[in-house]
C-alpha cells in the first residue's frame, strides 16, 4: 500500500513540474520571437550575417525546448533545466 501512495505522490509532483515547465515553455516562445526579430534586424544591417552569440543562444534554447517537450509528453523522465544541467 505504501508503494502505491508513493507512486501517487510522485505523479502529483510530476504534474506540478509539468505546470512549471509549461509556463517556462510559454515564456521561452516569447523570447524566441523577440530574438528572431532582433536577429533579422541585425542581418538586415550586417550584410545578411547573423550575430553568432544569438545563434548559439538559439541553439541552446532549442535543445532545452526539445528536452522540455519530451518531458511534458512523457517521452522522457529527464527534467529540463533548472532540474538538470543545461545541454
Amino acid at each position: 500500500m505504501s508503494e502505491h501512495k508513493s507512486d501517487y505522490e510522485s505523479l502529483w509532483m510530476r504534474l506540478i513540474t509539468m505546470i512549471i515547465v509549461g509556463v517556462l515553455l510559454s515564456f521561452t516562445q516569447t523570447i524566441l520571437w523577440v530574438l528572431a526579430v532582433i536577429q533579422f534586424v541585425i542581418m538586415v544591417f550586417n550584410k545578411r550575417e547573423p550575430n553568432e552569440q544569438l545563434s548559439e543562444f538559439g541553439t541552446t534554447m532549442g535543445v532545452w525546448m526539445a528536452k522540455a517537450v519530451r518531458y511534458q509528453t512523457a517521452a522522457s523522465e529527464v527534467k529540463p533545466w533548472p532540474w538538470t544541467e543545461l545541454d
